[in-house]
């Protein structure tokens, strides 16, 4: 078993938002924004990770810090390729002189040139093997859902970049939709919403605090409010603002019909038996938009099908990623591997 202690292995959630790293036996070790900070002048890269999103909108001229994921497939190329990199060998910490196995999430929706692209990147970021599976199939696994049951499992997985939403049986997607809609466009409808209401200019930071604090998918009795800091649009200084709940669940709205019509779209395709065990299932919910109040009872409310969380649902694609790779030759033929 020489070698058995030498083969590495490691899960990574290759998300728009954040990319988080599995190692089975010790679950995530990293959960970090999908971020670059890169010098425009020598294309060096400065920072990765939590660091450089400190560096998002505080950065001078010389520096951009970028996502180089963008709605859940890789932009940027090379810099994807660093990222990675820089992931595995944070994560492997001492053992970084070993070529790990990985296995890497991709939405549901991705062509496969850019499912190559993946491998390609994580083969040169020093993979000894990069394997890749669709989101939806990983976030079941995490969400404790058993895949290869003759039965119908619904699975939403609202993240940063993309709102996949998929039916799965025997092991294997029946039909997914993908859509372009998740927490960064909601971000921005609140950030467009500041601007036209307030005539104040804020940044994505504020925004996303705005959402996790006081956001919600329907509307509430009891509002909760938040005081607001930008830029006023018209003398230039600086201002603040109060927001309520109320405002944030009509200003998001049209973001939440694009989501409620993902699932719409998906259950209308789904053959008559498995969307009877749908019923009785129920929509499994997972990715870090998910937790976005009230998101489950707005989705029943709209569809008539209940919705429930999973459990840690911002880690289930990770956690999903591990499992897959503990049992990789139970779930060989839902990826696509390069050695």
């Amino acid at each position: 078993m020489g070698v058995g202690l030498f083969s590495k292995k490691l899960g990574i959630d290759l998300g728009t938002a954040n990319t988080l790293v599995f190692v089975p036996g010790k679950g995530v070790v990293l959960n970090e924004p999908s971020v670059v900070a890169v010098s425009l002048e020598d294309k060096r890269i400065l920072a990765v990770g939590s660091e450089a999103k400190t560096m998002i909108g505080r950065t001078p001229g010389a520096i951009v810090a970028y996502r180089p994921m963008k709605d859940g497939v890789i932009a940027d190329y090379k810099v994807t390729e660093a990222m990675l990199r820089y992931y595995m060998q944070k994560a492997l910490g001492s053992w970084s002189f070993i070529k790990p196995e990985v296995l890497i999430s991709v939405p549901a929706g991705v062509t496969s040139t850019e499912r190559r692209a993946v491998i390609e990147a994580a083969v040169k970021a020093g993979a000894r093997a990069a394997y890749v599976v669709k989101e939806p199939i990983l976030a079941a696994i995490g969400a404790g859902i058993p895949i290869y049951e003759a039965k119908g499992h619904m699975i939403a997985d609202v993240g940063g970049g993309t709102t996949d939403v998929a039916v799965i049986s025997l092991g294997g997607i029946v039909f997914s939709t993908s859509v372009k809609c998740a927490g960064n466009r909601i971000d921005e409808s609140i950030i467009d919403y500041v601007k036209k209401t307030f005539n104040l200019a804020i940044g994505d930071k504020t925004a996303e605090d705005v959402k996790i604090n006081i956001g919600s998918a329907l509307p509430l009795d009891e509002e909760l409010s938040m005081i607001v800091k930008g830029r006023d649009l018209i003398s230039g200084l600086p201002r603040s603002v109060e927001v309520k709940t109320n405002e944030i669940v009509k200003a998001i709205s049209k973001e939440l019909r694009e989501m409620i019509k993902a699932v719409k779209d998906v259950l209308q395709e789904t053959p008559p038996e498995l969307a009877s065990d749908i019923i009785d299932q129920g929509i499994i919910m997972t990715g870090g938009t998910s937790l976005l109040r009230n998101l489950p009872e707005l989705i029943f409310r709209r569809v008539g099908v209940k919705a429930t969380l999973a459990e840690n649902s911002l880690y289930c694609v990770a956690k999903g990623t591990g499992i897959a790779l503990e049992h990789l030759d139970t779930y060989k033929r839902v990826m696509i591997a390069k050695r």
